[in-house]
């Protein structure tokens, strides 16, 4: 009782100071946690433990953040005096006694309690916690001691990094996690962006002078050189003949459709797009594995990079060669780049 009631006093003077940086961004009161607050920290908790005839010993709340990916299934360990923010994906937490801290809220999050993103967590005295992530990647800081325990499972963040290596993929302006929000749904425009490079059209399009005829799109903006050519070449269709829809998120069925078309197994004619994963699936585009998953969960940036990524491995339709191969002979990345991209592990 005395380490939960040691950690809620810490809760406690946090939140008093968290309000001032605000509920959207926690990361920006860290530099006056790791000053000021740090500074006056262990006094302030002494002296409302003594008050309450405790006496205790001190929690360390003091070094370094640090931030990682992790994967599916992925463990990190933490003990007294750790610290966990999640700045994106999920997670839950289990410890066998004890407590771990929800800081942000100031309450004690139950051993199997899911963790929030934007949450910063806390593990009390005498107390050994993992915390396990739940979805297909997340991204944490984390401080003081921790430890990590890898999953063998699919590493959607080495391929990211393999596909930006083949400059098939890039990040956003987000300031964590390589940019690469892969716990996002991915938007048609960003779909389409992906689209064009493995068609080795990228840059046809980034020097496209047409007119483009959907009126959500910015004029002389990237997305409309995107938009415009992808849209006069037949690769793609609006809502309507002025709307677009660039920020409307794509299904797995969408996405798919893409791929097909730039390995020439499917074309901006087909409007019947509900059964891509299956076409997919019988051209050895999808695994019956990967057909699964996509058909039973939320489509995110991490299953548009995975399959894309194996796309590369794919034949073309006319048998010639892989996708892989055809980019390669144009020039696109050499041999020596997709060697290093190489992703170890098997296909779901």
């Amino acid at each position: 009782m005395k380490r939960i009631l040691s950690a809620l006093v810490l809760c406690a003077l946090f939140v008093t100071v968290y309000a001032a940086g605000g509920p959207e961004d926690p990361l920006a009161s860290l530099s006056y946690l790791n000053g000021p607050f740090t500074d006056g920290l262990h006094t302030a908790v002494d002296a409302r433990l003594n008050a309450a005839s405790f006496s205790t010993t001190s929690v360390s709340a003091s070094g370094a953040w640090n931030e990682v990916r992790l994967k599916q299934d992925d463990l990190l360990l933490g003990t007294a005096g750790d610290g966990v923010l999640f700045l994106a994906g999920g997670g839950q937490v289990v410890y066998p006694s004890g407590a771990v801290v929800d800081v942000t809220e100031g309450s004690v999050i139950p051993s199997g309690g899911v963790l929030q993103a934007r949450h910063r967590y806390l593990v009390a005295e005498e107390t050994s916690a993992s915390f396990q992530i739940i979805g297909k990647t997340a991204v944490l800081d984390w401080q003081g001691r921790c430890t990590f325990s890898l999953s063998g499972s699919p590493d959607y963040n080495a391929i990211a990094a393999a596909l930006k290596t083949l400059g098939l993929f890039r990040g956003s302006l987000t300031g964590y996690g390589q940019g690469f929000d892969l716990e996002a749904a991915p938007t048609r425009l960003q779909a389409l962006s992906m689209f064009v490079r493995p068609l080795r059209e990228e840059s046809a399009a980034l020097s496209w002078n047409g007119v483009c005829p959907f009126q959500d799109i910015q004029p002389g903006s990237q997305a409309e050189k995107y938009v415009g050519y992808a849209y006069e070449r037949g690769y793609t269709n609006g809502y309507s003949t002025t709307e677009f829809r660039p920020s409307a998120t794509v299904s797995a069925s969408q996405y798919v459709e893409f791929l097909l078309r730039a390995l020439g197994y499917s074309s901006a004619a087909n409007t019947q797009i509900s059964d891509a994963l299956e076409r997919a699936e019988s051209a050895y585009v999808l695994t019956p594995g990967e057909t699964a998953i996509l058909q039973s969960t939320d489509f995110l940036r991490a299953d548009l990079v995975y399959v894309s990524y194996y796309a590369l491995d794919a034949r073309l339709a006319d048998g010639t060669q892989t996708l892989g191969q055809s980019l390669m002979e144009r020039n696109v990345f050499d041999q020596q780049a997709r060697d290093s991209a190489k992703v170890s592990g098997s296909r779901l």
